[in-house]
């Protein structure tokens, strides 16, 4: 992997589809992770404005303090960056004494989680369009691609995905010559969206080098008849995510009127 030239490559794609889009810029949601860390760093190589965004919603302080991190030595080594924060905690709050929340517990908590990414989606959305840039989305190869691991008009809802063709694995080799924090590099993934120390395996039930390694099986034609043990229970949970959450890798179904009824 040529990460250098990786690294110089979507930085000029960045700045050439801003320049293309008279855009002064990007906007990105910093969560503490180490995807959005990459790319708020991709995006300030472009030497086009650059807000980041923190949007605590009861995060956890571990979350908060590494998005605190990484926005400061963004700030010290770029003059492009900028930062705003803006506490979604009270907007939630409101929400969830509008709506109902009769139902099972755990589908109201998945419900509520996916509130909690679109409230950040729609305040992207609001610097995006008061101060003219492009929300840059955050997700990588495996969640965008593999499992969709993210919500559907939530971080999902973005105008350009820089880092949407590189495994997480390759993220991780990314931000390790973008100088990213190591308290950043070495951080659990975490969608932080439950408020609470869950990881991203503790929802999926494997860890992204697995999740790397199903869908490289699932692209070479494999099946499940072709692995045992532990193989065949992470290539299951990866075709189960995959399956289900197809809805949200592909295009919005479209219900095409025949022409004899026009």
């Amino acid at each position: 992997m040529q990460t250098e030239k990786i690294i110089d490559h979507i930085v000029n794609w960045l700045k050439d589809y801003a320049t293309q889009a008279h855009v002064n810029g990007f906007v990105i949601g910093i969560s503490g992770g180490i995807d959005s860390a990459v790319t708020s760093t991709l995006c300030a190589l472009t030497g086009l404005d650059v807000l980041c965004v923190e949007m605590p919603i009861h995060q956890a302080p571990s979350h908060v303090s590494r998005a605190v991190e990484h926005i400061e030595q963004l700030r010290d080594r770029f003059s492009n960056v900028r930062d705003t924060r803006v506490d979604l905690t009270p907007v939630f709050e409101e929400f969830k004494t509008e709506v109902s929340l009769d139902g099972k517990d755990a589908t109201v908590a998945m419900a509520l989680a996916n509130t909690r990414a679109r409230l950040r989606m729609s305040t992207l959305y609001y610097y995006a369009g008061l101060q003219e840039l492009l929300v840059a989305g955050t997700g990588n190869k495996v969640e965008d691609f593999g499992v969709g691991f993210y919500t559907k008009y939530g971080d999902g809802g973005v105008d350009l995905s820089p880092i949407a063709d590189l495994m997480k694995s390759e993220v991780y080799a990314l931000a390790k010559v973008l100088k990213i924090p190591t308290s950043i590099i070495e951080a659990t993934p975490s969608d932080g969206l439950f408020g609470d120390a869950r990881s991203d395996e503790d929802q999926i039930g494997a860890s992204y080098p697995e999740l790397e390694w199903a869908m490289k099986m699932a692209d070479e034609g494999k099946t499940i008849d072709d692995f045992s043990g532990r193989e065949k229970e992470v290539f299951t949970i990866y075709k189960q995510y995959n399956t289900s959450n197809k809805h949200k890798m592909e295009p919005i179904p479209v219900c095409n009127i025949p022409d004899n009824l026009m």
